[in-house]
């Protein structure tokens, strides 16, 4: 079963449109699942993500906000894993 990549995100947001690019150029080499959750009108999201947009998680685990590293997304995607 693929992994499952979150992306926290706002309407809008150019840096989420990026992230969301970049990992679907990542996704059918890496095989893993993307799912965008829009914070807004979500307090609770709001609240813990606010201005960090776009947060990515995988499989409900933090990974990185702001910009997606190919490299370090490859390297974290991998040791996550490891540890499954």
């Amino acid at each position: 079963m693929p992994n499952l990549v979150t992306v926290y995100t706002r309407h809008g947001c150019h840096l989420c449109e990026v992230a969301v690019n970049t990992l679907e150029s990542l996704q059918k080499e890496l095989d893993f699942d993307i799912e965008e959750r829009f914070i807004d009108g979500d307090t609770k999201l709001e609240e813990m993500y606010g201005d960090q947009v776009p947060v990515i998680h995988i499989d409900g685990e933090h990974h990185d906000f702001y910009r997606v590293d190919p490299e370090r997304f490859r390297t974290f995607l991998d040791k996550h894993r490891q540890h499954q």
